[in-house]
């Protein structure tokens, strides 16, 4: 069954080129990110998470709020596989297809079809079900002789759209998001809300992290509410939107 556990996770990003005398144990403003501390060489370490405990289920739909440096990327990242925890544990049931960053390995010097190769690669097709695929990705791009262009040739809205097509050509079991994605001008923008709303519905545990209340009550039923790597609140969209944003 698809599942997610965090148990106790906690993640330190040491600054090196910093020394800790003056600012050892010092917390960074409301405004703004984690816990300042030092490890036992004494450098610099902002603990971007701290003691983090979740578990997700099938049919959860999560939402993640908080201000600017709370948490909420770094916890898509831990739960999407791009960050090791330097605390706790981690463990995730289910194939997991995150949209952080779409433009993630695509070649500006390759061609949009050989890019379509590269980053199906990167998320785990073979090359059996890339070709199975790649009909479908062209389409939706609606990038015609561009696709043998190099992706350099491209504006930055007509390289979203190849990433974008690409990206969500997968039908994951965990759907990992930070902010929803509004691609291209607005005849596209429809198409790929469209494949995004589709998305959501047929994945058995959705993640996103976003500023707009209506966006998170319509997709979640649950939402956790992160300030200084810490979890402030946590419990269902209407009660936990309530006190962030206000009645």
């Amino acid at each position: 069954m698809t599942s997610i556990t965090l148990e106790n996770v906690s993640v330190d990003f040491p600054i090196y080129n910093a020394r800790s005398r003056s600012l050892k144990n010092q917390v960074i403003s409301l405004a703004t990110g984690g816990t300042i501390g030092s490890d036992s060489d004494g450098h610099v370490v902002i603990r971007g998470l701290d003691a983090i405990n979740i578990m997700l289920k099938e049919g959860d739909r999560l939402g993640l709020i908080g201000h600017n440096g709370s948490g909420k990327t770094t916890l898509l990242r831990v739960m999407s596989g791009v960050y090791h925890p330097t605390g706790g544990n981690v463990a995730i049931d289910g194939n997991c297809t995150s949209l952080i960053n779409i433009s993630l390995g695509i070649d500006p010097e390759a061609t949009g079809r050989q890019n379509i190769a590269i980053r199906g690669a990167l998320l785990g097709f073979t090359k059996r079900e890339m070709e199975t695929r790649r009909e479908e990705i062209e389409d939706f791009s609606e990038l015609g002789g561009f696709l043998d262009m190099p992706v350099r040739t491209y504006s930055s809205g007509m390289q979203l759209r190849l990433a974008f097509a690409i990206s969500t050509v997968i039908q994951p079991e965990i759907l990992i998001m930070d902010e929803w994605l509004a691609t291209g001008d607005e005849g596209f923008k429809d198409k790929a809300n469209q494949r995004l709303h589709e998305l959501v519905n047929q994945t058995k545990i959705l993640i996103i992290a976003s500023h707009s209340r209506e966006l998170l009550l319509s997709n979640c039923n649950r939402i956790i509410w992160l300030e200084h790597g810490s979890i402030r609140m946590d419990g269902d969209a209407a009660t936990v939107t309530a006190a962030y944003f206000g009645h």
